[in-house]
């Protein structure tokens, strides 16, 4: 059981191993746990029905999954993680601006997946929440150091497991065998369709950064459109699935903890079977957990890498993963935030973040230049790309200052524009829209053919 040999490295032809029939399993239990259900409690929670935040999950779901799912291909076609092909549009050290946002992105979803299991098994076995905390978060620290091969493992496993309980569970519901005992109607509110839909949406979309580390193991001669396929069906249909299940447990059982309310769902049909399912939900969140921890760790190492230039060593690799995995249980030992509220905020605030990005990089990639890349330039300093890409960097900081005066966050911070707007939340389309069309109208200088010469003689 050897660790992954490969880190931000490109990996070669030879070494590629991968299927594309994996992805649709990976990312559809990446989301298959009681943190998606808890999604579905952000709109009963701000008075919406059960059917508007089924739809509102549904339609935020179905968009953001198009950009995680499009970021894919580039993982078999260039075999590299995200974002080192980042490099191309912010430059070797100009990407590390861009690299801040992702890594608070995973430590963000990691301190919510600790808070959400210890506060889940304690209310339902007592367990303290403390030990739950650190023993979850080693077990994904150490999937994350022996890296991508033992995450799809370990994730096929989890699928097979899960799948036919939360099968079992949600026949019962649609059946009638698990009674409403706290049933609430809810009705309609635009910000709270657009809140439901923004959590929904940020869900998928932070998967964005990470997916070409998960595909980059696929044979170059892949089918583009087979490998965004594949991880739009997993990703998609698991949420969808389980938001829809969270909606009906929280306007139903008037549930606010996901693993709670599986397990009393569970327990009604049969004794035992709700504890069942929440363990089996709780190992697959660790599962994910690991996940934002390997794509974490690349992202240091890239970070290191642009700024000292620094190889990236096994020993680097289980220094940082150890080394994050100590930062996200400290916050989360001193999170006391409701647990829906910091959920919703922290996809919020990531959303803000990862939306210029994914906009300014898939736009390079598909319509500027069109997947051709010099890949040995993108580990060097002053090469073609340069160290600081003016063009990314400055639509990034256009874009992110086009949504501050749309920022919705409960609490914090509501912008004027927003207020306007009666508090809901679209600084996250503006964003998208401004950074992309920034970065189109300053790439109109780009000469793809001088970068052409370069990648025949690259």
């Amino acid at each position: 059981m050897a660790i992954e040999s490969k880190s931000i490295d490109y990996v070669p032809e030879t070494e590629r191993h991968g299927r594309v029939s994996d992805q649709v399993s990976f990312w559809f239990l990446g989301n298959f746990h009681f943190f998606t259900i808890a999604i579905g409690f952000v709109g009963p929670s701000m008075g919406l029905s059960f059917g508007y935040t089924v739809l509102a999950g549904t339609l935020g779901i179905a968009f953001g999954t198009l950009f995680a799912a499009f970021h894919a291909s580039q993982g078999a076609e260039l075999g590299l993680p995200q974002m080192v092909q980042s490099r191309a549009q912010f430059g070797f050290r100009g990407v590390v601006v861009v690299l801040l946002g992702t890594l608070f992105t995973f430590l963000g979803f990691n301190v919510a997946n600790s808070v959400l299991s210890a506060h889940g098994l304690n209310g339902i076995l007592g367990w303290n929440e403390g030990a739950v905390t650190v023993v979850t978060s080693l077990a994904a620290a150490l999937l994350a150091i022996y890296g991508y091969d033992w995450l799809h493992r370990i994730f096929r496993w989890c699928f097979f497991v899960c799948l036919p309980l939360y099968a079992v569970l949600t026949v019962a519901i649609m059946l009638g065998k698990v009674p409403a005992t706290h049933p609430t109607l809810g009705g309609f509110s635009a910000v709270a369709f657009a809140g439901q839909f923004a959590a929904s949406a940020s869900y998928n979309i932070t998967y964005a950064p990470s997916v070409s580390d998960y595909s980059r193991y696929l044979p170059r001669n892949t089918s583009r459109y087979a490998i965004i396929a594949a991880v739009y069906a997993g990703a998609a249909s698991s949420a969808i699935w389980l938001i829809a299940v969270g909606a009906w447990l929280a306007t139903r059982l008037g549930a606010s903890d996901g693993l709670v309310a599986l397990n009393d769902a569970g327990n009604v049909l049969l004794p035992g079977f709700g504890v069942l399912l929440s363990l089996c939900s709780v190992t697959a969140l660790t599962a994910a957990t690991g996940l934002n921890a390997y794509s974490g760790m690349l992202t240091v190492v890239t970070a290191l890498n642009s700024l000292f230039e620094t190889r990236p060593t096994a020993r680097l690799r289980v220094i940082i993963t150890i080394a994050l995995a100590v930062v996200w249980i400290t916050l989360a030992f001193g999170s006391t935030a409701n647990s829906i509220e910091l959920l919703f905020a922290a996809l919020t605030m990531m959303l803000y973040l990862l939306v210029p990005w994914t906009s300014i990089n898939l736009i390079d990639y598909f319509f500027v230049r069109r997947g051709r890349y010099v890949i040995p330039q993108l580990f060097v300093v002053n090469g073609i790309y340069g160290a600081w890409g003016a063009r990314g960097l400055a639509a990034y900081v256009i874009g992110f200052a086009a949504t501050l005066p749309f920022f919705v966050l409960p609490g914090v911070y509501v912008g004027p524009a927003a207020q306007a707007l009666g508090g809901v939340d679209v600084g996250w389309l503006v964003g998208l829209l401004v950074s992309g069309s920034v970065y189109a109208w300053l790439s109109r200088s780009i000469d793809p053919a001088r970068e052409a010469l370069a990648i025949g003689n690259g």
